[in-house]
C-alpha cells in the first residue's frame, strides 16, 4: 500500500497502525507532514503501541500542533482587539475557528494565516485599524492590489510587522468572479458568538465553506486535510440542514462532491445517496492522493489539469487570458530588469 493510502487508512481506523511495516512509517510521516496532517495523525494514534521512533515523531507533532493552536488563538485575540472599534464580532474562519470553538476538527490541525470574515461595508475601516495596529500590506504592486480589491473575496493579505503573522480579511467565501455567489450576509447573520469579540460560522456554513474552499476555489492542494475537516465536523455534529444550506449558497455541487469523497476516503457517516463516487469524483480522489513516499506531488499532468481548472472556475476565460497576460508581462519585465 502506498504511503498516502496508508495515511488515509490510519486516519480512518487508527487500530490499523499495528499492521504498518516499521520501514514504511518514514514515508507515512513524510506524507502526513506534506498534507499538514501530522498533528491530526499524532492525536489519532496517541496511546497505541508503535515503534519508538514513530512515537517520538508523533509526540513532536503534538507539541507543534499545541504551539500552532496557542499562536493562532493569540493572533485571533490581537486581531479582535485591533478591530474592536468596528463594533461587530470578528468571524474566524478555517483552522483558527476550529480551535477557538473547541471543535474536533481543530485537534492537531495545522494553522497558517488568521482568516476572518467581515461585512464588506466594514472593510475600509477594518483596513485602517489593522494598519494602525502594526499590520502591513504584502502586495505592493498596484495591479495585484487592484485585482484583490475589485475581483477577490478578500483584501490583499496583511502581515504583522513584528510578529510576522498574516491576516486575510474576507468579505465572502469565493472570488466575486467565480460562478457561485454565496450569501455573505447570511454567513454573517447566522455566525455564532464565542465572546471576546470573536465568532465562528454556524455548523452547516463551516462545512459549506470547507467544501467551497476545496472544490470551488482551488486546485485541490491540501485536499486530504480539507476533507478531514469536513469529516470531523460531520462526525461531531452531524449534517442536519446541510443540504438546504448548501443550496441557499449555490454550492450544492461542491458540497455533494465533498460528501462523496469524504465518505469514500474516511468513511464519514452520510446518507446512501452520497456513498458512491462518480467517474469525475475518482479523478478528484486521484488528484488528492498524488504523493510519493517522500511527500512529493506526483502525476504532473493531472495536477496541471486541476491547476487550469482552478483558474477557469475563478474567472471567465477572457478575463483569465487578460489576467495571465498582464502577470506574464510583469514577470518578464521584472526578470529583464534584474
Amino acid at each position: 500500500m502506498s504511503a498516502v493510502r496508508t495515511l488515509v487508512a490510519l486516519l480512518r481506523d487508527p487500530e490499523r497502525a499495528g499492521a504498518v511495516d516499521p520501514a514504511h512509517w518514514t514515508e507515512v510521516l513524510a506524507v502526513a507532514r506534506a498534507e499538514t496532517l501530522a498533528g491530526t495523525l499524532a492525536y489519532r494514534l496517541e496511546g497505541l503501541a508503535l515503534p519508538g521512533s514513530v512515537v517520538g515523531a508523533l509526540a513532536e507533532a503534538r507539541i507543534d500542533a499545541a504551539e500552532a493552536r496557542r499562536t493562532a488563538l493569540w493572533e485571533a485575540n490581537r486581531v479582535a482587539l485591533a478591530l474592536r472599534p468596528l463594533g461587530h464580532p470578528v468571524i474566524l474562519l478555517k483552522g483558527t475557528a476550529f480551535v477557538a470553538a473547541g471543535l474536533a476538527a481543530g485537534q492537531g490541525r495545522g494553522i497558517g494565516d488568521c482568516d476572518i470574515l467581515l461585512s464588506r461595508p466594514l472593510l475600509d475601516h477594518a483596513e485602517k485599524l489593522l494598519v494602525d495596529a502594526g499590520w502591513e500590506w504584502m502586495k505592493s504592486d498596484p495591479y495585484d492590489d487592484l485585482y484583490y480589491r475589485q475581483w477577490m473575496h478578500e483584501l490583499p493579505p496583511l502581515v504583522h510587522g513584528e510578529r510576522g503573522r498574516m491576516v486575510d480579511v474576507h468579505h465572502t467565501i469565493l472570488p466575486l468572479t467565480a460562478g457561485p455567489t454565496p450569501d455573505a450576509q447570511a454567513l454573517i447573520d447566522d455566525a455564532e458568538a464565542l465572546g471576546g469579540g470573536l465568532a465562528v460560522l454556524c455548523h452547516t456554513d463551516m462545512i459549506v465553506h470547507a467544501a467551497a474552499h476545496l472544490l470551488a476555489d482551488g486546485e485541490l492542494a491540501g485536499g486530504l486535510r480539507n476533507l478531514w475537516d469536513i469529516h470531523a465536523l460531520i462526525e461531531e455534529k452531524g449534517m442536519e440542514g446541510l443540504e438546504a444550506r448548501a443550496a441557499h449558497h449555490g454550492l450544492s455541487s461542491a458540497v455533494d462532491r465533498a460528501l462523496r469523497l469524504t465518505h469514500a476516503l474516511y468513511g464519514t457517516t452520510v446518507p446512501a445517496r452520497w456513498q458512491r463516487l462518480t467517474m469525475i469524483d475518482r479523478l478528484y480522489r486521484s488528484r488528492m492522493m498524488a504523493r510519493d513516499g517522500w511527500g512529493r506531488e506526483r502525476h504532473k499532468a493531472l495536477r496541471t489539469v486541476f491547476y487550469i481548472r482552478s483558474h477557469l472556475i475563478r474567472m471567465p476565460l477572457p478575463m483569465l487570458i487578460r489576467h495571465l497576460w498582464i502577470k506574464w508581462r510583469k514577470a518578464k519585465a521584472a526578470s529583464g530588469s534584474g
